[in-house]
């Protein structure tokens, strides 16, 4: 009778666990697929808005908005291609971050639970010329929890001017801002040389390959890592 009545207390846990953290997950998830929706309608907005008024100016520079299915979407912005990607699991914030000492996370722990949206930075040459070494840059994480609060970590004014998770909701008005931090940062984050040494030697293949296809791998910052750089803000 014991035994039974511990596989019955065993069940019930999982139950319980279930009903819990993962239906609390799916919740996050849920708020996470609907604010990426609006993030994709709002950066289509900002293109159509960018597009003409710099073709006015300058007819050779090019603003193009693209979708890559429900969890992906870029624009084009000059020499610069932008990806936005949601990631389709949903991440407890780490133990050691300084948000868990505030009173908002201490009051609820199931708001330390985050959708993620990863910001990559890539040279539209890359895309071009199916350049596929070339390298892409992480420039900024948006987290977005069950009540649609939110910080980013990202590069200079972007960790910066985002960090404040129990007072930040991430509406309309607030994904525009953060929209053109971010296209604003990369339009500012420059193409750099590589180190002579780094490329002062190259193989037949790469030879042909550059011929071919200009193939020597490039990217903004080589050697450039997000989470060593100094600028990063957690």
């Amino acid at each position: 009778m014991g035994k039974i009545k511990e596989r019955k207390d065993a069940v019930q846990m999982i139950l319980d666990l279930m009903a819990d953290r993962s239906g609390m997950k799916q919740d996050v998830y849920a708020r996470c697929r609907e604010s990426f929706a609006m993030l994709k309608a709002e950066l289509k907005s900002l293109a159509d808005q960018l597009a003409p008024a710099i073709a006015g100016r300058d007819p050779r520079l090019k603003v193009e908005y693209g979708e890559q299915g429900d969890f992906s979407a870029k624009v084009v912005i000059a020499g610069d291609t932008v990806v936005f990607s949601m990631h389709t699991n949903v991440f407890r914030l780490d133990q050691s971050n300084s948000l868990w000492q505030g009173s908002y996370l201490q009051e609820d722990q199931h708001r330390g639970y985050f959708g993620v949206v990863n910001v990559y930075n890539f040279l539209s040459d890359s895309f071009r010329y199916d350049r596929q070494r070339d390298i892409g840059y992480l420039v900024a994480r948006i987290f977005l929890n069950k009540e649609g609060h939110f910080f980013i970590q990202g590069k200079k004014q972007i960790g910066f001017l985002y960090n404040d998770l129990p007072d930040s909701i991430l509406d309309r008005s607030k994904l525009r801002e953060v929209l053109c931090s971010i296209l604003l940062y990369v339009l500012d984050f420059d193409l750099l040389a590589p180190p002579y040494d780094q490329v002062s030697q190259v193989t037949v293949q790469e030879m042909k390959e550059v011929e071919a296809y200009s193939m020597i791998s490039t990217g903004k910052r080589l050697g450039f890592r997000f989470q060593a750089d100094t600028d990063e803000i957690t």
